[in-house]
């Protein structure tokens, strides 16, 4: 079987034009029958995705972790989790994807990893003001016993941001940063040893044949150290331009790093290695993110947000693509992925520009009929 991607195996443009189907490994297909979606159950399954015309799939994290956030709570960057099989049965997929002429793309989680990752355990062990902890975000806390959180940021799941750790002694002592779950604590990318590790995580992938990632929450990474409060009651999550910890100008020197790792597989034999930015960030922001020499291309969002309307549609992709041009970077259409409600229900609604679910709006169901 030959699949139509064959013929752009030695495109070096391929990711500009690409079909890339989303894999979650954990429901996606089970060889092994023990009820878990494991990688040679997607290797069983790739003469149907080359039948679907696909350029490229996308896995989810495979990584071994305690899913406290469906995979993207790494505890080891460089393995798959024992569920999904082992590092053999990847390259084993990586080499099959490949010969039927697609490339593989899987998830960086650069922003946090597991409590259970090695050095976090190291960093909570180590105690207040080691080299451990200054790779995560630990600060002392404020009021007279330090019982406060540092500062009002709040987490995207909900409550303070921060969390507050039990010394060796059974006390209360400092706290770390977790925009994300309480199980997932920031990097610190302002310390040169985060970054010199995901170098080598970037390696350790591309040197096994992965053709690019798609960074989660590539806007998140860098933040202002002076740690600030939110001004006048504006969340933190509202992305605002000059937010302190999203969309921060640090970030450039972050993705110019990768891309320089990227560069080095640029004569390979498959060509480049690519990188797909995850921002939820208007257009003539995110496109910032894929200006020369910076990330390849990006999630444009903006499709999936907006309602099922013949002026909303056009409007979005009216400004998307005069926003990419701008930046010489071709634009992405996304309309569904793992964070969102399914397309037929989100656009089955009567206000169909509503993308997280649930709501306790029923669809019409003679919306989908027109699917």
């Amino acid at each position: 079987m030959t699949s139509p991607a064959k013929s752009q195996e030695r495109n070096p443009d391929w990711w500009r034009s690409a079909v890339v189907f989303q894999i979650y490994p954990r429901s996606f297909a089970d060889h092994n029958g023990d009820g878990t979606g494991d990688v040679r159950g997607i290797i069983d399954r790739l003469p149907h995705l080359v039948d679907l015309g696909v350029d490229a799939v996308w896995v989810s994290p495979w990584y071994p972790s305690p899913l406290a956030d469906g995979g993207y709570d790494v505890s080891d960057y460089r393995d798959i989790h024992p569920d999904f099989g082992t590092l053999a049965d990847a390259d084993a997929f990586i080499a099959r994807a490949h010969e039927f002429g697609l490339r593989v793309l899987i998830d960086l989680v650069p922003n946090h990893c597991s409590d259970e990752h090695p050095w976090f355990q190291a960093a909570l062990a180590a105690g207040p003001g080691s080299p451990e902890r200054d790779l995560f975000w630990f600060r002392d806390g404020r009021g007279d016993n330090g019982e406060l959180p540092p500062n009002d940021w709040q987490a995207m799941f909900g409550g303070p941001a921060w969390e507050r750790v039990i010394g060796a002694d059974g006390r209360p002592e400092q706290w770390y940063l977790h925009l994300f779950d309480v199980r997932q604590p920031d990097w610190n990318w302002a310390n040169p040893r985060v970054a010199d590790e995901f170098d080598d995580i970037l390696r350790f992938w591309f040197d096994r044949g992965i053709d690019g990632f798609r960074i989660d929450v590539a806007d998140s990474m860098a933040k202002d150290p002076e740690l600030p409060n939110v001004a006048d009651g504006v969340s933190n999550l509202s992305k605002h331009v000059g937010n302190p910890l999203w969309d921060r100008p640090d970030l450039e020197t972050i993705h110019r790093r990768w891309r320089g790792v990227a560069d080095e597989y640029a004569e390979s034999a498959r060509g480049p290695r690519v990188f797909v930015s995850e921002a939820y960030l208007p257009s003539d922001r995110v496109t910032n993110y894929v200006t020369q020499g910076r990330l390849h291309t990006t999630f444009n969002f903006d499709a999936l947000l907006c309602e099922w309307t013949a002026e909303s549609q056009r409007n979005v992709i009216d400004l998307s693509l005069r926003s990419h041009r701008a930046v010489g970077a071709p634009c992405t259409w996304v309309l569904a992925n793992h964070d969102n409600v399914r397309v037929a229900t989100r656009y089955g609604k009567a206000i169909t520009g509503m993308p997280y679910g649930p709501d306790g709006v029923e669809p019409d169901a003679r919306r989908h009929d027109d699917e």
